[in-house]
């Protein structure tokens, strides 16, 4: 019985067409309400035709596999050089190498230059220390590390 319960605890890749519907219209809910187009649970589920209970039951159990499986976290600290431009040209080439920008916190800048953690998802083959690498040549970075990567 012990291996039974073990197998519960994972991650398993199913095709949606065997999905009993409530799961469909439970991630279906998740995406009105992340991309703004219903303001609460209460609408979002009233739009796919499932009760609150049944949202709330399934929500932290089912994620679409783009959502979970292939996307990944990527944290970096930088210092970068207190200068017009900077921020942006990094910005911009976490976008060239289809890094989705998540958080961003800067520090004011102190003796011409400011500490910026930046997390990022990272959902294709690119790994995060290779994307730092790329990062660290980028022009006013003056340091990168790679915090953490998921």
């Amino acid at each position: 019985m012990a291996k039974d319960n073990d197998m519960r605890r994972g991650y398993a890749v199913v095709s949606l067409d065997v999905l009993p519907d409530v799961f469909i219209r439970v991630m279906e809910a998740k995406r009105l309400i992340a991309c703004g187009e219903e303001k609460s649970y209460q609408s979002a589920c009233r739009a796919v035709g499932i009760s609150r209970s049944a949202f709330y039951k399934y929500r932290d159990s089912i994620y679409t596999y783009e959502e979970k499986l292939t996307a990944r976290i990527v944290s970096f600290y930088t210092v970068l050089k207190d200068e017009p431009g900077v921020l942006s040209s990094l910005l911009s080439a976490l976008h060239s190498n289809g890094a989705n920008v998540l958080t961003l916190n800067q520090s004011v800048p102190v003796d011409g230059a400011a500490a910026v953690t930046v997390t990022v998802k990272l959902s294709d083959s690119t790994s995060g220390a290779a994307l730092c690498g790329k990062l660290r040549g980028n022009p006013g970075v003056v340091e990168i590390k790679l915090i953490s990567e998921e």
